[in-house]
C-alpha cells in the first residue's frame, strides 16, 4: 500500500476539495466485528468445492495466508503472495482458470474495472469475483488522489458501472468495508445511471449507494450463494 507523508496529504487533499469536490456528509455502515472477507472466501470453497484461487493485491498477506484452497496464486508488484507483477502483466500471461478471484489492487475505478474485466476472461463459468472495499463512508475515504490512510478509494465506481450489463449479476455483501460479488449470469437488477459512472461524485453516491451497490446483508448472501 501507498505510503504517505504529510505533504502530500495536504497537497492532495487541497486539490480534491478545491478541484474536484468538496462534500461533508458521512455514512454509518453496519459491518459485521465477527466476519470478515477470509471468512466469506472460506464459506464459499467450501460450499463450491472450489480449487484454484487468485487474489489481486496481497500486501502483508493478511488474507492470502489464510485462504485454504487446493491451488492459490496471488499477484503483487511490491509485497505478498507468490507472483510479482502488476495485474496487467500477469494477466497478459496467464493461461489458469480460476474458481475464485479476489480483487484488492489499486483502489482506483479505471484499475479496479480493467482487473475485473481481465478475471472475467479467466474465471470458470460457475467461478465469483469477489471486490474488496467497495463502501466508503465518507469522502475522504474515497478520494482520488488519495490523502488518508484509512482509503477505500473509488472502487465502488467499478461496480456501479458494471452493474450496468446483462450478462453479469452483481452484489455487495455488508461486510469488510463492502465486498462486491459478481457472477457470470444473467443480469437479475439492470441499474440504469443518467451520467457514466466515472463521472459520479461521492454526493452521488451519498443519496444512492443501496440503489447503486445492491446492497445484501450477510444473511441474504447466503441465501443467494
Amino acid at each position: 500500500m501507498e505510503k504517505l507523508n504529510k505533504f502530500k496529504k495536504i497537497i492532495n487533499k487541497f486539490y480534491y476539495e478545491i478541484f474536484i469536490e468538496n462534500f461533508k456528509d458521512k455514512i454509518s455502515f453496519d459491518f459485521p466485528q465477527d466476519y470478515f472477507r477470509w471468512d466469506l472466501i472460506d464459506y464459499l470453497i467450501k460450499k463450491n468445492n472450489y480449487l484454484n484461487y487468485l487474489e489481486i493485491g496481497c500486501d502483508d498477506d493478511q488474507l492470502f495466508s489464510k485462504v485454504k484452497i487446493k491451488n492459490k496464486i496471488g499477484v503483487d508488484p511490491v509485497s505478498g503472495g507468490n507472483v510479482r507483477k502488476n495485474s496487467d502483466d500477469f494477466f497478459l500471461e496467464n493461461k489458469v482458470k480460476f474458481d475464485l478471484v479476489f480483487i484488492d489492487g489499486l483502489h482506483i475505478y479505471e484499475q479496479v474495472k480493467k482487473d475485473i474485466i481481465n478475471s472475467l476472461k479467466c474465471l470458470n463459468e460457475n467461478g465469483i469475483i469477489l471486490v474488496h472495499d467497495c463502501m466508503p463512508d465518507s469522502l475522504s475515504k474515497q478520494a482520488v488522489p488519495r490523502y488518508k490512510m484509512k482509503w477505500n478509494g473509488d472502487v465502488w465506481k467499478a461496480i456501479v458501472d458494471l452493474r450496468q450489463r446483462e450478462d453479469l449479476d452483481i452484489f455487495t455483501c455488508e461486510i469488510d468495508q463492502g465486498i462486491g460479488i459478481i457472477t457470470k449470469r444473467k443480469n437479475s437488477s439492470i441499474l440504469k445511471l443518467n451520467k457514466p459512472a466515472k463521472n459520479l461524485k461521492f454526493k452521488d453516491y451519498y443519496y444512492n449507494y443501496k440503489e447503486y451497490l445492491r446492497i445484501i446483508k450477510l444473511t441474504d448472501f447466503k441465501k443467494i450463494f
